[in-house]
């Protein structure tokens, strides 16, 4: 088997492009994930992230530019294949056979054999917590436990890189919570983890870097302590009063001139200014003025939402 190449990037995309006709997925996408980062990549559904990752895996091929896997040309390549695992949003499991079997299928797919084989079995579903029920057929599994089988599948050929398509959607909080005790173990072991979601809160709990994705494009990416630094630690929150007839985004903007942007979030704004503290003033003194008071005016806690209503004016859309 060909060496991965010394310092190569665990995932590196240039200008890649993945059209579906007249259709547009994704957009001269540049990515670069290092070895050892556990990824987010954030995004409503329908954004370009699945197609992303099947460009990475090789199920599909990019219409335009390139992508490598460790210094890999993606595609019809075994040495990504051997490299790469790879969680899709829907269950791949076969209902009517055991986990035993399912398992025993897939690890054959990686030529897994005879000790090695029953070797691996034994680890992964010791690993996501199956063992007791390996020989139980999957279609009486509960939602969170095929989940967990499905990773299980994925991990059977110790991959660098692990790549996890939504891999919570439709669990109980119990089952996410012990996903993201395996994530998180993975991660320790030195996997490479690219984690897809829509859900920000996942990606803010678990991942060192966020790639946010929208309508095909890759529009910001970096470490997440940088993100939040960079576009969420200067904002407020502020609501009106209800009955207050007025335009609330020219209100701001006419109480403290020196407002950089508002967006509107859920019931009330996100108002960011250079000094907060000082914007803060500037609007209850308006208020003040208008013997009206404010509902709510409060700090606000860097968050990824804050960072994605910055970057694309709206909150993040689940369909």
């Amino acid at each position: 088997m060909a060496a991965e190449s010394a310092g190569a990037m665990a995932i590196a995309g240039l200008e890649l492009t993945k059209r579906f006709g007249h259709t547009t997925a994704l957009e001269k996408v540049r990515l670069q994930v290092a070895p050892g980062d556990f990824f987010g990549l954030l995004g409503p559904n329908g954004a370009g992230k699945s197609t992303l990752m099947k460009l990475v895996t090789g199920i599909l091929e990019p219409t335009g530019g390139s992508i490598e896997v460790f210094g890999h040309k993606a595609g019809r390549n075994d040495e990504v294949r051997r490299l790469v695992g790879y969680v899709p949003q829907d269950v791949a499991l076969y209902e009517s056979l055991t986990a035993m079997h399912n398992l025993q299928f897939f690890g054959e797919m990686y030529s897994l054999r005879g000790r090695t084989l029953r070797k691996r079995l034994e680890e992964v579903l010791e690993f996501v917590g199956l063992t007791e029920k390996a020989d139980e057929a999957v279609k009486t599994y509960s939602g969170g436990m095929k989940r967990r089988l499905n990773v299980a599948a994925a991990i059977l050929h110790r991959p660098k890189l692990l790549l996890l398509d939504e891999p919570t959607v439709g669990v109980d909080p119990h089952s996410r919570n012990r996903l993201f005790e395996m994530f998180r173990r993975l991660r320790q072991e030195g996997t490479t983890i690219v984690y897809s979601s829509h859900y920000m809160e996942e990606v803010e709990e678990l991942c060192d870097s966020v790639g946010i994705i929208d309508h095909g494009r890759l529009i910001e990416q970096d470490r997440l302590a940088d993100l939040l630094a960079r576009y969420a630690g200067n904002q407020v929150y502020v609501e009106l009063p209800p009955d207050a007839a007025r335009d609330e985004g020219r209100w701001l903007a006419q109480s403290y001139p020196g407002l950089l942007s508002a967006h509107q979030a859920g019931a009330g704004w996100l108002a960011e200014a250079g000094d907060r503290l000082e914007l803060m003033q500037a609007l209850l003194k308006a208020a003040s003025e208008e013997k009206m008071d404010l509902r709510r005016l409060e700090l606000v806690k860097p968050s990824l939402e804050s960072v994605f209503l910055k970057l694309t004016g709206e909150t993040l859309r689940d369909e």
